[in-house]
């Protein structure tokens, strides 16, 4: 029997601002399998939350979500050209589709976001123009990326921590930590602690856990590292301490990439002991490496059958059987990981997280790779170009 969507009370058009909406002071529920899609604004008095079918939002110009109570969607499409604009939280329990537009909601109005809950909760086709465009949240969840960003590019914020969050939240700002736009307060990235060299000035995150954890950021050319530093290792994760009110090193694990482009894992800290973080360096030597880091070529991988370039394959290997291999995106999610590789990798990810229909096979673009040769005792890294 065909499912549909039943609205139990009493569903509204009204003018706001010479603007339609829906407005929703009864109770909507969208059954299983049914479908229900905005097409102008939703202004939300009453419970919206015992959904298990799809709301999707359609327009060519932005939408937006308003109201007194937060509405708990179950999957969730968007496809509005200039974004789904939120002056209310939205919670969501299962699928987000990014298809088309961003996910915006105000930086400075932090009780405002979009919450991914408990395990459920995960996400498809995020990218540049398609994200969240200020706070994404997450609750009962241990580890999360964050697809976030600004208006021109995901930026997005990898947490892994020692236990579950009952709640955390993430909002990255391509502001002056000096004068941020959309914040109170100012950061001083003169204010240093020792054995930090300095800090950007372009760009921050904001990140909200109260359990002990691993940060996983990028860089693109857009960060401008090289205004930092000449050498990409030096790169440290650096937070603004909300005791000692000054720049504080909370170091790195891994540092993957060049000053263009690349990723780092800091070391494990408290989120929520810092009003912010961002990308600084580090004195040396407070950060020297564990071993040398030798970059090897370039590597094109397109994994079309021809039998040119179809696997990922390296020829110094051959002379360090025992090896691990690992590649990640350009945002730094870890998607093959192999111990002694020879030639395995195709175009797909062997690594259970969040990459979605992995049998399809990953994405084209650029990716990083990492080498370390166990019995040379000897670490690469270098980029390959995965073509479809």
């Amino acid at each position: 029997m065909r499912k549909t969507c039943y609205i139990l009370f009493i569903l509204l058009a009204v003018s706001t601002s010479a603007q339609t909406a829906l407005y929703n002071n009864g109770n909507i529920r969208i059954h299983e399998n049914g479908n229900l899609g905005f097409h102008t604004n939703l202004i939300n008095e009453a419970p919206f939350d015992n959904n298990l079918g799809l709301a999707g939002f359609y327009s060519p110009t932005a939408l937006t979500v308003s109201g007194t109570v937060v509405p708990l969607f179950y999957d969730v499409e968007i496809m509005a050209e200039d974004g789904l604009r939120l002056a209310l939280g939205v919670d969501t329990a299962n699928n987000t589709t990014f298809i088309l537009g961003d996910i915006v909601t105000p930086r400075n109005q932090q009780d405002v976001f979009y919450n991914f809950l408990d395990t459920n909760g995960f996400y498809v086709g995020e990218g540049d123009a398609t994200k969240v465009d200020g706070y994404a949240a997450i609750s009962n969840r241990q580890n999360f990326v964050f697809p976030i960003g600004d208006e021109s590019f995901l930026r997005p914020l990898s947490l892994s921590s020692e236990s579950t969050n009952l709640f955390a939240k993430c909002a990255y700002f391509f502001e002056d930590p000096n004068n941020p736009v959309s914040l109170n307060g100012t950061f001083n990235t003169e204010n240093l602690d020792r054995d930090l060299e300095r800090v950007s000035i372009l760009e921050f995150w904001r990140l909200e856990s109260t359990v002990i954890s691993t940060v996983n950021l990028s860089w693109n050319t857009r960060s401008n590292m090289s205004a930092l530093t000449e050498d990409s290792t030096t790169i440290v994760l650096a937070g603004w301490s909300k005791v000692g009110n000054r720049w504080e090193n909370l170091k790195a694990n891994a540092v993957v990439g060049n000053l263009d482009q690349g990723f780092i894992t800091s070391e494990p800290f408290v989120p929520s002991n810092y009003e912010i973080i961002t990308l600084g360096v580090s004195k040396i030597p407070f950060e020297p490496l564990e071993r040398e880091v030798v970059s090897l070529d370039n590597y094109y991988v397109s994994p079309n059958g021809d039998g040119i370039n179809d696997t990922f394959f390296v020829p110094e290997l051959a002379d360090s059987p025992n090896n691990i291999v690992r590649i990640y995106d350009r945002y730094g999610l870890q998607v093959f990981e192999q111990a002694n590789y020879t030639e395995e990798f195709v175009g797909t990810s062997n690594i259970d997280n969040l990459v979605i229909d992995r049998n399809q096979g990953l994405p084209a673009g650029v990716y990083f790779y990492t080498i370390f040769m166990e019995d040379l005792d000897l670490s690469y890294q270098g980029f390959l170009y995965l073509a479809r």
